[in-house]
């Protein structure tokens, strides 16, 4: 057997076109400031976002959920999270048996993000959740910075979610020590020498049922989200039952870490919340959108609350905070109350919560990829819908290994305090964005005094919010506080705003979303220093990503595509003989 010989010619095109290529791309670095002029407050309307860049995606998703189906998957993506991963972890080194009043907190933070992001889902309903929002509210830069900071917090959530799932299965199977099914590594870093491979089995099982159907993941997340809440229940009156209220006071009070300690409690769990988040994303396949997203986003919001709440207040009734474990939290207080069956079946419990809550985030993350590449703000291929399954396939299979890689050696600690500032961020901007949206865009108010309100509203709440971390004068605190509602009130009552023209619409306009603003700063202060170190890092990486990436990718995608190349004709005039040398002969084999 003999290999047919290749062209003469094929070396030297091949060389050709790299060199072609590279000295295009040189050209289109040095472009960079005027194309960032083009592109970085670029926006697009509601209609060429449902209809033009939608179409990129090839297939149209399929709509086959319900308002039912919808409000599963915010529970189901909201309820293993929370409870099961960090309430233990929470209770035990930050807030004491207070957790349960950070829950609270993180709630009325989360129903007032809830509300926002339920306005725009109906007047844009489409899959990019914030992303889509806040490009065709504030520029296409903004949008990429909320999208890409989602993505982190999902991979992130879910790598850290997983490992849970590997310590409550581990109880469930009567093992003591939530390390016994991963593999020690020595000479790996402290929090990362513990490899945790039953996690990434479960995210690769996930991930291959997702390519699979919407539909029937959501039917499959349904069904065991129906076991959990029933399964709180169980835990919920077992713990009142077996517990004491003497708990909530030994062995230092209700709020043994001071009210700083409950604020920081609530930034921590806020992640928890993330799931309705997830429900937005769905938007391109709920039937009857406009009636069955307002259900969905806030009926599992709230539903979730209040599990959240008594199932912390449960905990910390059956055991005094400083017996919490921090790890597989609920089995291990099982245990300590003498119910060593009761604790088997809290891991396994646990363990199908985690799954189900994994299915939820995993159908977001891939969700919100596919429109990141419709916008070529990622390479295009991750925009692909299958034709046959109506699923995101490319961007599910991606992301899937992605969380997968870090689930394997990475602890919860890590990530905590990293997803909840990127969360906190990106529901700041949401709120900000519907602000500006309803005043300026809808109501033709002037932007400057729309932009000098949230300027002067977010001022404030920086204010109040240091003032509140640092204690360094008294007068901070009432200074800022009343500062921040005379702005409010005064906007409310000198501008101006139309209600939305179709579909559901924010009530009480602009206090919701305004409170929203000033709640997530307050709980973005309460972080470690630490946690914004990593931030600024991320942040300058995903930057640098638009810079020698995305702007270039979207100039080319939008402005060239119509026509508006300006002073960079250059990039249009490709060569077509090389065009042509790239289309080269079959190469048979004898």
């Amino acid at each position: 057997m003999e290999t047919k010989a290749l062209p003469s010619s094929f070396n030297t095109m091949a060389s050709n076109t790299n060199s072609i290529s590279f000295s295009k791309y040189l050209h289109s670095l040095s472009q960079t400031p005027h194309r960032l002029r083009k592109r970085m407050l670029a926006t697009w309307t509601p209609d060429q976002e449902l209809n033009q860049v939608r179409q990129r995606s090839g297939a149209d998703m399929k709509r086959k959920l319900k308002w039912y189906d919808l409000v599963a998957l915010g529970v189901g993506g909201m309820l293993g999270v929370g409870v099961f991963v960090t309430t233990g972890e929470v209770a035990h080194n930050t807030t004491g048996p207070s957790v349960f009043i950070s829950y609270i907190i993180a709630g009325i933070s989360a129903l007032l993000s809830s509300l926002c992001y339920t306005e725009f889902s109906v007047q844009i309903p489409v899959a990019g959740g914030a992303f889509s929002y806040l490009r065709l509210t504030f520029g296409e830069f903004v949008g990429y910075f909320a999208g890409a900071n989602l993505l982190m917090e999902y991979v992130l959530s879910n790598a850290a979610v997983a490992r849970s799932f590997t310590e409550y299965l581990c109880v469930a199977f009567g093992e003591n020590n939530p390390n016994t099914w991963r593999v020690k590594v020595d000479g790996l870093g402290k929090d990362y020498d513990h490899l945790d491979f039953p996690a990434v089995a479960l995210i690769l099982l996930l991930t291959l049922c997702l390519c699979h159907s919407t539909k029937e993941s959501s039917i499959l997340n349904l069904i065991m989200t129906v076991f959990h809440v029933l399964f709180f229940g169980f835990i919920i009156i077992s713990g009142f039952f077996k517990g004491s209220a003497k708990n909530l006071i030994k062995p230092a009070g209700l709020i043994p870490k001071g009210v700083g300690g409950v604020l920081k409690g609530a930034a921590t769990v806020y992640f928890s919340y993330i799931g309705y988040d997830s429900a937005s994303t769905m938007a391109e396949e709920i039937q009857n959108p406009s009636m069955s997203l307002p259900i969905g986003i806030v009926g599992s919001v709230l539903i979730t609350s209040v599990l959240y709440c008594l199932m912390a207040l449960s905990l910390c009734v059956m055991v005094p905070y400083d017996k919490i474990s921090d790890k597989a939290s609920f089995s291990m207080a099982f245990q300590n109350i003498g119910w060593k069956w009761a604790s088997n079946i809290v891991g396994a419990g646990a363990s199908l919560g985690i799954v189900a809550s994994l299915l939820v985030a995993m159908l977001g993350q891939a969700r919100y990829l596919c429109v990141i590449g419709r916008a070529r703000l990622v390479p295009s291929w991750l925009a692909k819908v299958h034709p046959s399954t109506g699923t995101p396939l490319n961007a599910t299979l991606f992301l899937g290994l992605c969380t997968a890689s870090i689930a394997l050696f990475t602890e919860l600690e890590i990530v905590l305090d990293m997803i909840s500032i990127g969360t906190l961020l990106v529901f700041y901007l949401v709120a900000n964005a519907l602000l500006y949206r309803r005043y300026v865009i809808n109501s033709k108010n002037p932007p400057s005094q729309i932009l000098f309100f949230l300027f002067l509203l977010s001022f404030s709440a920086i204010g109040l919010s240091l003032s509140w971390k640092f204690k360094q004068q008294w007068w901070g605190l009432p200074l800022f506080g009343g500062s921040t509602i005379t702005i409010i009130s005064f906007f409310h009552y000198t501008v101006p705003c139309l209600s939305n023209p179709s579909g559901w619409s924010m009530p009480f306009m602009p206090w919701p979303p305004a409170i929203s603003i000033v709640l997530n700063v307050f709980l973005m202060a309460t972080l470690k220093l630490l946690s914004f170190q990593r931030f600024a890092i991320w942040t300058f990486l995903i930057t640098l990503f638009y810079l020698l990436y995305g702007v270039h990718s979207t100039y080319q995608a939008e402005e060239m595509e119509i026509g508006l190349v300006g002073d960079d004709h250059h990039d249009v005039n490709l060569n077509s003989s090389m065009q042509q040398q790239t289309k080269l002969d079959n190469i048979q084999v004898i």
